[in-house]
């Protein structure tokens, strides 16, 4: 029987028909300090998972379009639904709507292209991952999230990620929930520990590292990914942990640098080139690398770093 991909495991913590907030995960990574210089407009986040609730009220303004490669309702391929929650979820903390209600994105003005690969259960075989990517790829999404994950490595999903790497896409990955709170043993998930994704594990709302997310050397950094609040099914807000939850953090992050910095170097900068400007936002948390790579993604960083020596450098003349 051929294996498949699953969404990394999640518990629903808490529902709720109603809520009004910018989440503390949005908060605690600085997006709202760059909004008044960009939100993310014009640039496509491709969600490879279950689906989303295109009629959530924080999400539909955010659609441009979609593709379903799984056997829900048919297999129309027209019919991306979202009956499990997990892709509804991670699609709000990516870009949902800055409308003053309900809860708001990392990026509020970006593009989400919705692909389903996993169907109603959280499962999906290989090769619908490796459409998917491929269809991101057709559709020159700027970004690919997966908080998706499996036991094997396929080298056809490989030669994917790399192709879409290849065509300037960024890919981020949740590196997994098989963690056991130590970094020394390692746990591997693919396609999250390939070395040409962004591997993306948890922390909890304290800044500590979460026990459940897998230890390696590929993980690249952390994002919130505790009691974290999202759109969900029906209309309506869910409370899930998990890396799944941390990966779309880092997914909306990246929106905002790509178009910050497009504007600023007046081009479009290659992958390893964004890639770079990822990890100087970010700020060591003081966990292991194999838990926490590069640190917690922190929009701000370089703004405070500028802000902190120029009082330094002025504090020095004044006292020549």
């Amino acid at each position: 029987m051929e294996r498949k991909v699953h969404v990394i495991p999640f518990q629903v913590l808490e529902l709720a028909d109603k809520v009004n907030e910018v989440p503390k995960g949005v908060e605690m990574i600085q997006a709202p300090k760059i909004w008044d210089q960009t939100k993310g407009k014009s640039i496509t986040v491709a969600i490879l998972d279950t689906g989303c609730d295109i009629t959530h009220p924080d999400l539909k303004e955010r659609i441009v379009g979609g593709r379903n490669f799984t056997d829900d309702d048919g297999g129309k391929i027209d019919v991306f639904q979202d009956y499990n929650g997990h892709g509804t979820h991670v699609a709000g903390t990516i870009a949902a709507t800055k409308n003053n209600n309900g809860v708001v994105g990392v990026a509020p003005e970006a593009n989400l292209l919705i692909i389903k690969v996993l169907d109603k259960n959280g499962s999906g075989q290989y090769e619908w991952i490796i459409n998917g990517i491929n269809y991101a790829i057709e559709q020159k999404a700027d970004i690919i999230s997966m908080s998706l994950g499996g036991p094997e490595d396929r080298q056809e999903l490989h030669e994917a990620i790399q192709k879409a790497v290849s065509h300037n896409i960024l890919v981020i990955c949740a590196a997994g929930n098989q963690g056991d709170g130590v970094d020394s043993t390692d746990e591997f998930d693919y396609p999250g520990c390939y070395n040409e994704v962004i591997s993306v594990g948890a922390i909890d709302l304290e800044r500590r590292s979460s026990d459940f997310t897998n230890s390696n050397n590929e993980v690249d950094l952390v994002g919130p990914g505790e009691k974290i609040i999202s759109t969900y099914l029906n209309g309506k807000y869910a409370t899930l942990s998990g890396t799944s939850m941390a990966t779309p953090h880092v997914a909306g992050a990246m929106a905002l640098i790509k178009a910050l910095v497009n504007t600023s170097f007046e081009r479009n900068l290659t992958e390893r080139e964004l890639y770079a400007q990822l990890i100087k936002r970010t700020v060591p948390l003081g966990n292991s690398p194999k838990l926490e790579g590069n640190g917690l993604v922190y929009l701000t960083v370089m703004d405070e770093l500028s802000e902190i020596f120029n009082q330094r450098f002025v504090a020095k003349l004044l006292s020549l």
